[in-house]
């Protein structure tokens, strides 16, 4: 079973502030992982679920959620909420999304910056937005409608993006600052997609770790991709890269201790394998903040 320590060891002076606690190193919950967790005790501080695959009135999968929930922490992560869409909310998913996070009490709820669909259509994809102030406003208010709804800070993942439009005025680190400042919500800084809009777009990845609000993130995201010499495309199907290892570093020390997760979609391998690369992550924490070691051994 995950040992409590990493949340102990900061988890008090983030409940005072109001910041979700640090969970220490966890995976993406996936099926094909269900019974090894189960039935065994892999070394993994939390899980990250997908919000739509239990948003179901019952059956099995909220029956192992429940039972992992029992013995591990875990975040909610959605991929159909379509925060940046001009489209009205689908007030039935808000419902749906509430009532799960109100029967698992996850340590937060996240979701893209992003639009997935139009006109009652889901295109199932994390379509781009313009970095524009008019779009900053629209953002700015649907986030603050679902926290209303949910009664609870979101945390905003940024995507990768393989097109950018030409009446940007703003970089996206820069937006985001913004939304976070206006909206009080948190951010899931996701590694990998910050390196692969950087080497598709052409602008320096370390100038957006500069310019993200340090005391807002509250989850890395670290995952592979397919590298077509051109352009990345975030694939989630192989380990990840050393390019992103190295982005990872200066991640953490500009960030600090923060909830880190490898996210694996496609080609997924066993839970031995996952783990042993999310003990990479762990080494590389511990490397550069000794203080989460004296507190994170399991």
């Amino acid at each position: 079973m995950a040992s409590a320590s990493p949340t102990a060891l900061i988890g008090a002076s983030a409940r005072q502030s109001g910041k979700p606690p640090y969970l220490g190193f966890g995976l993406g919950l996936r099926p094909q992982h269900y019974a090894d967790i189960l039935e065994g005790d892999p070394q993994v501080d939390w899980f990250e679920v997908i919000s739509e695959n239990y948003m179901v009135p019952g059956g099995q999968p909220l029956r192992i959620l429940d039972a992992i929930r029992a013995r591990y922490p875990i975040v909610m992560h959605g991929v159909s909420l379509s925060i940046a869409s001009t489209a009205p909310f689908d007030q039935g998913y808000l419902a749906g999304l509430k009532q799960l996070a109100d029967r698992t009490q996850p340590a937060f709820v996240s979701d893209h910056l992003c639009w997935t669909g139009v006109h009652g259509i889901n295109l199932h994809d994390l379509l781009p937005i313009p970095y524009t102030a008019e779009a900053l406003d629209h953002v700015v208010s649907r986030i603050q409608h679902v926290q209303d709804v949910l009664k609870r800070p979101l945390a905003i993942e940024n995507v990768s993006t393989y097109v950018q439009f030409a009446g940007s005025e703003m970089p996206e680190w820069e937006f985001i600052a913004e939304m976070t400042r206006r909206t009080g919500c948190w951010l899931v800084f996701d590694v990998n997609n910050v390196f692969v809009s950087a080497f598709n777009h052409e602008f320096d990845p370390y100038a957006f770790i500069a310019g993200i609000p340090a005391d807002r993130v509250v989850q890395f995201h670290l995952a592979g991709h397919e590298h077509n010499m051109t352009h990345i495309i975030d694939t989630h199907d192989a380990m990840v890269p050393p390019e992103v290892w190295d982005l990872y570093r200066a991640a953490v020390k500009r960030f600090g201790p923060v909830s880190t997760i490898i996210e694996r979609d496609d080609r997924i391998p066993p839970l031995d394998e996952l783990v042993g690369e999310l003990d990479i992550a762990r080494a590389l924490a511990y490397e550069l903040l000794p203080e989460l070691k004296q507190g994170g051994e399991r």
